[in-house]
């Protein structure tokens, strides 16, 4: 192998290192998926009505998902993992947005779901084996608990599309499927165990959805404080016997 060639193999291998290294879980990237499904939540209404709305919410989405790759690749197993199952589901969101003749309306959700379900499987186990509380782990809790009411919203927009009359609409003068930021809305109400009533899930699947997201949102918020509790009292504990062993070792 001549000298160039090595040099050229090297420097490719530095790089490498350099983008796994900035792909992990650091002290920006779970902050800058909170930022992203924020973002999502907050754009989202606000553009409904727009003629670029469907555009806007794919320029959204394809950030959330990009940021949850980011969020989840501490390691390089992880880290390709999270790459091949968001790939699929951001090429299908956006053919279903310029072809959605094309593309079957159940084809980006369904790849959605298996990537937002190890998103959040991932992030749920960085907390578990976190040992101390710091920026990391309340982000990525809270973005838990967001990225489990986008979750359920593809979940919902599914059985919107494939029952008839899953859901009634109190507030509408017209007949139609569930938008996304009414599949987003509703999903969100049930998580947090709102419930205001103008729009309810009326087939058995649409129902069982909503039972089982009111319960995960409310053992996953018992959970976390839990463990954000017990990992904080180790803390003050680790903290309170390394100052006794200084103290000691001085009076020595």
């Amino acid at each position: 192998m001549s000298d160039k060639s090595k040099i050229s193999l090297s420097s490719l291998r530095q790089l490498a290192a350099r983008l796994h290294a900035r792909a992990g879980l650091n002290r920006y990237s779970a902050v800058e998926f909170l930022v992203a499904l924020i973002l999502l939540l907050v754009v989202t209404p606000l553009v409904e009505d727009l003629r670029q709305a469907m555009l806007v919410e794919s320029v959204l989405l394809t950030l959330v998902l990009g940021s949850a790759v980011l969020a989840v690749g501490a390691d390089r197993q992880t880290f390709f993992t999270a790459l091949a199952l968001g790939v699929p589901a951001v090429i299908l969101r956006w053919l279903s947005h310029f072809w959605p003749a094309a593309i079957p309306f159940e084809a980006f959700q369904l790849t959605g779901i298996a990537f937002i379900t190890f998103i959040l499987f991932s992030l749920l186990r960085f907390i578990l084996r976190a040992t101390v509380v710091n920026t990391e782990v309340l982000c990525a809790g809270i973005a838990i608990y967001l990225t489990l009411g986008l979750l359920w919203s593809f979940a919902f927009l599914l059985v919107d599309r494939n029952f008839q009359q899953a859901f009634a609409y109190s507030n509408r003068t017209e007949s139609g499927p569930l938008t996304g930021f009414e599949a987003l809305y509703f999903s969100y109400v049930t998580l947090t165990t709102v419930g205001y009533g103008d729009i309810l899930p009326l087939s058995r699947a649409a129902r069982m959805l909503a039972v089982l997201e009111s319960l995960t949102g409310t053992l996953y918020l018992a959970v976390l404080v839990s463990r954000l509790v017990s990992m904080y009292a180790g803390d003050r504990h680790g903290a309170g016997d390394a100052s006794k062993a200084t103290e000691e070792q001085c009076r020595a």
